[in-house]
């Protein structure tokens, strides 16, 4: 399959090199279990194989890329029992952290509400979840416990793919616009066991679309491997 790599953004080369090579797996064009032909990948993307295993590096931490000594780097597959193992944890770590946190000030709820609003108007799958990824972020800014904000970091980057390959596949972007306003609504009222109890719906929210979704895709793909047999 031909390579079409999006155009980087110099400025911000590390960042927007993962972005990239991040839309050639989940487009396909970076096949799962393919090896990573670094060359002609640095050439295709117009950039030094440098910053690209810088890069390729990155997506390895997010679970989107394995490595092999001696061999490089290879495009793991999406699967049902990662996503399910990893997705689960979210609905534990966050509503802690937040409670940690305790009330944001007012100007971090403000900027929890900007955050908000700019989340109502993205339409690009990687700008849906750059901005939701900080919202959450910002939500728990206040924690003092960053081993559990680490963590909740790291988990973000392994869902990552799985949410943008979604929300690529089916076509539409799924936003948590209005379970953020309740969280929000809540956070202003003062209520910090209401606002984490809404923070937990809202992780949960989003995992049945990505199961359904991993289930009809491998279904599939059982399906195609039997009609070859």
């Amino acid at each position: 399959m031909q390579i079409h790599p999006s155009p980087i953004d110099r400025p911000n080369l590390s960042d927007s090199l993962v972005v990239a090579v991040r839309d050639l797996i989940v487009t396909g064009q970076l096949a799962a279990g393919v090896r990573v032909n670094e060359v002609h990948l640095a050439a295709g993307l117009g950039v030094s194989r440098t910053p690209l295993r810088e890069a390729l590096g990155r997506l390895a931490a997010e679970g989107a890329l394995t490595t092999v000594p001696r061999l490089g780097f290879f495009v793991r597959p999406l699967t049902l029992d990662e996503f399910q193992q990893v997705y689960t944890i979210r609905p534990l770590l966050d509503p802690e952290a937040l409670r940690l946190a305790g009330i944001p000030s007012t100007d971090a709820i403000g900027r929890l509400e900007t955050l908000n609003g700019q989340l109502r108007d993205a339409n690009d799958a990687n700008d849906v979840i750059a901005l939701d990824d900080a919202w959450h972020l910002t939500l728990i800014a206040g924690c003092p416990n960053r081993v559990l904000v680490e963590l909740i970091e790291q988990n973000m980057r392994r869902t990552r793919r799985y949410e943008i390959a979604l929300m690529r596949e089916c076509g539409h972007v799924r936003v948590s616009v209005a379970e953020h306003e309740q969280i929000l609504a809540a956070l202003r009222a003062g209520d910090l066991v209401v606002a984490c109890d809404a923070l937990r719906r809202n992780m949960q929210s989003g995992f049945e679309p990505v199961v359904e979704w991993l289930q009809a895709r491998e279904s599939k793909a059982r399906q195609e491997q039997g009609s070859k047999r």
